[in-house]
């Protein structure tokens, strides 16, 4: 099930609705006599009296004050929207119902709130009613949550050439949390064609899996991090987020816990995509991998003419990470 985020505005604040609404929220909740008003601004579902869901008929306001509730509230949320707010505990309540699988919508007041109910038991909930009249922060909390859970189309690469170049700063992005096969980092020479490397995931005879590890190339590469941003992977250290891809296009993000930037011998690997020349560089060595369009490891040492990998394209150019619609010529 995706993810709901609702956005509480009471009392009235118009610009706060177009925040929501070009945020990409679900829902807004306004106070009565105001879903007319909302209607004129964009197209959302409103929650109040005169709304296309009504408070008492169709969403039922709750606050949890004790373990009891449970039981009541697994009841409502089975025909009802259950906007759940909780009192002196949070995160327990949170846990026993998505344990109980009550589909409920926490009530949240900051973006750090709401990416902690989506986190809890690792699945999290699947709705939240974000209160708060800061417009940046219910900007931020839509743009990075609902970004989280975003998907990219990738395209076959076809690889030209694969060349010793001799000595570079690599860099080995380390995350906070392990990832699967099929998943890694984009990284790429350029912002309009980033590769997607492999997380070391695979077993050989002479270094173990550390599948928290990406080791993603030279200093001066591209990778993506939240908000559809890219960054320098020379700027990337611990605490921040990037973005992880599967091969299927599937976009989540992952907290760096350290990043390893050493000397070490580097490859060039030229490739096409859609006719166009590109490129990324990475280390010299076995266990950095590609990705197969079948989402199968592929070591770049093994790599010949013709092969083809995964990779993401778009046109235009970046301005300090966020795109922009103008001719940039890289090479």
């Amino acid at each position: 099930m995706s993810r709901k985020i609702w956005v509480k505005i009471d009392p009235w604040d118009k610009e706060l609705v177009l925040t929501a609404l070009e945020g990409g929220a679900d829902g807004v909740m306004v106070p009565a006599g105001f879903s007319d008003e909302v209607k004129k601004l964009g197209r959302i579902t409103t929650i109040c009296d005169d709304g296309d869901l009504v408070p008492g008929k169709d969403v039922e306001l709750f606050t949890i004050t004790h373990g009891d509730d449970e039981e009541s509230i697994c009841r409502l949320a089975a025909s009802k929207l259950v906007v759940l707010e909780c009192t002196d505990w949070t995160i327990i309540p949170l846990e026993n119902l998505i344990a109980k699988g009550a589909d409920v919508a926490a009530v949240v007041k900051s973006f750090d709130e709401a990416r902690l109910a989506f986190g809890i038991l690792e699945r999290g909930v699947n709705q939240i009613m974000l209160d708060c009249s800061d417009a940046s922060e219910v900007k931020k909390t839509l743009e990075l949550l609902k970004a989280a859970e975003s998907s990219l189309s990738l395209v076959e690469a076809e690889i030209l050439d694969v060349k010793n170049i001799g000595m570079g700063d690599r860099v080995c992005v380390d995350t906070c949390q392990s990832l699967e096969k099929g998943q890694g980092m984009l990284v790429g020479n350029t912002s309009s064609a980033l590769f997607l490397v492999h997380a070391e995931t695979v077993s050989n005879p002479y270094v173990a899996p550390r599948p928290f590890r990406v080791n993603a190339g030279a200093v001066h590469a591209y990778t993506r991090v939240p908000g559809g941003r890219t960054r320098y992977l020379s700027e990337i250290e611990a605490g921040d987020e990037v973005e992880v891809i599967s091969h299927g296009g599937k976009v989540s993000t992952a907290v760096v816990g350290r990043i390893k930037i050493e000397k070490r011998p580097m490859l060039l690997i030229s490739a096409l995509i859609e006719g166009k020349g590109v490129a990324t560089i990475v280390q010299n060595a076995e266990t950095i991998r590609l990705t197969s369009p079948q989402g199968d490891p592929i070591s770049v040492v093994a790599l010949s003419a013709g092969d083809k990998v995964l990779a993401y394209h778009e046109e235009g150019g970046r301005h300090f990470g966020h795109a922009v619609s103008e001719s940039i010529t890289e090479k």
